[in-house]
């Protein structure tokens, strides 16, 4: 999806910033700003750091802008709400999880959970109005410290349960909930592991705790996971418009709930 939307974007745009606290780790944000759905791409507001500069490998001068995207790559619906889940990036870097909500069908949004650093997030997946999940993983230097974020409410706020009680290389490559206590998930640890690549973990707590049930060194399938997570809701990228659109189904016609630009802007250190 990083490469489908860095395709999009002409490149070098500059647009100046300003500058936030500096901060370390998670970046809160005590009133997060309600986006007005006008029919339009709308735009996610992004203030960039000295740290963010240098995470995407550039000076952020005039003459070497950083440009900054944003990438969807799951939505879920819970019948009440709709969450789309992804991350900020550089070309080069990951620069921030985003999870987006709407309580409205889709007239505004906000972010319901803040954003951390050097990490994105990827699937969605609710067992019931209250209960759902989003994976992620940080980015640096490596696919590493897997976690979900859970929420017990309907989506209002959100939690982080790491999968691993010390630092791990790995990614959630699939996770599958039966119920709001049963689930499953693989990860998959990369090339070059000197051993088994993938390893299936199952908890039956909601995803506090995971117990290792298998390890191959081929990928492994949640057996009862199906293959489409909803398949009444899809992310589709839009070239025309740089933008992601979040759409259902209804009949055989895909409708746009929402559409978010792709191009965010580009650093450059304070003035």
């Amino acid at each position: 999806m990083r490469k489908l939307a860095s395709l999009l974007l002409a490149c070098g745009a500059l647009w100046a910033q300003d500058a936030p606290p500096a901060a370390a780790g998670p970046v809160a944000q005590a009133a997060p700003p309600v986006l007005e759905n006008t029919g339009k791409p709308m735009l996610v507001p992004f203030r960039c750091t000295e740290e963010d500069i240098r995470a995407a490998g550039r000076t952020g001068s005039d003459q070497d802008p950083c440009p900054v995207y944003l990438e969807l790559s799951a939505v879920e619906s819970t019948g009440i709400r709709v969450f789309a889940a992804g991350n900020i990036h550089s070309a080069s870097a990951t620069l921030y999880t985003i999870l987006l909500g709407t309580e409205n069908n889709g007239q505004t949004w906000r972010e319901v959970h803040e954003r951390v650093r050097g990490a994105g997030l990827d699937h969605l997946q609710f067992a019931d109005v209250e209960t759902g999940w989003t994976s992620g993983l940080s980015f640096a230097p490596l696919p590493q410290d897997p976690f979900l974020l859970k929420t017990t409410d309907g989506g209002k706020s959100w939690l982080s349960h790491a999968i691993f009680n010390e630092p791990r290389f790995g990614a959630i490559q699939q996770f599958f909930f039966e119920d709001k206590k049963s689930g499953s998930l693989v990860i998959d640890h990369g090339s070059g592991t000197g051993g088994d690549r993938y390893e299936l973990f199952e908890t039956n707590d909601g995803g506090e705790t995971w117990n290792i049930r298998e390890t191959n060194v081929k990928p492994i399938r949640i057996r009862r996971a199906p293959v489409t997570p909803n398949p009444d809701w899809r992310v589709r990228a839009d070239g025309p418009t740089r933008s992601f659109h979040l759409e259902r189904r209804q009949g055989q016609k895909w409708t746009s709930l929402a559409a978010f630009s792709v191009n965010l802007g580009a650093c450059k250190p304070p003035e």
